[in-house]
């Protein structure tokens, strides 16, 4: 089995995929995205008896940070998000009256992610890659034979572009050049939906076939 540990966490009315990260060894913890449900997610730490040392952001749309200030509240753990994500990280409370919901601001993030700095949990590194299009920072996590990519590659779907900031060209280009460079067995953990792979999208995927051009 291996040392490191992924536990996907599907919650809320938007069906988005919070992850908990966790290296075995010394049960220390990431969560990437917690979104609408952030009980669940400490439910499940607390279960596990994992320590949380960070909050990771792929980007920072209203359905992957609605559970952040509470995650953060509990444990104190260090938000990480890039910088360009900032001005819709702060925009939460009107993001949030847009899908009809009364939220809080967020709290500021502790940590900016600078891609090619690499992030930890416990013994564990993962890269940082740039990954623009569905948002202005987005970013996806690589390492270990496995990409979180946020909302920027599905199973069989890329992300949307239509909300603020959003841009066909650059989604297309961050798939391109950041991921699909990726070996075809790296396992695709995305923001919405199930797991795939690198390899099957480049196959299969109507977006990436040109069976279905984007923009």
């Amino acid at each position: 089995m291996s040392e490191l540990e992924v536990v996907t966490l599907p919650n809320g009315q938007f069906a988005e995929n919070c992850y908990l990260v966790a290296d075995r060894g010394t049960r220390e913890a990431v969560v990437i995205d917690p979104g609408e449900e952030p009980a669940m997610f400490l439910a499940e730490l607390n279960t596990r008896a994992w320590t949380l040392r960070a909050i990771w952001l792929t980007h920072a749309h209203v359905d992957h940070i609605m559970g952040v200030g509470t995650v953060k509240r509990a444990t104190g753990a260090p938000i990480h998000l890039h910088p360009l994500d900032r001005p819709i990280y702060d925009a939460l409370p009107q993001f949030g009256a847009w899908v009809g919901m009364r939220l809080d601001a967020p709290p500021p993030p502790d940590e900016d992610l600078t891609p090619g700095t690499p992030v930890r949990v416990g013994r564990f590194e993962f890269d940082v890659r740039f990954t623009p299009g569905h948002s202005p920072g987005s970013v996806s996590f690589v390492g270990h034979d496995m990409v979180f990519g946020g909302d920027v590659l599905f199973n069989g779907s890329v992300g949307r572009t239509d909300l603020p900031g959003g841009d066909p060209a650059a989604l297309m280009a961050s798939i391109q050049s950041q991921l699909l460079s990726l070996p075809d067995s790296t396992v695709v953990y995305s923001g919405h939906g199930p797991a795939t792979s690198i390899g099957v999208e480049r196959l299969t995927n109507p977006f990436l076939t040109g069976a279905y051009p984007l923009g």
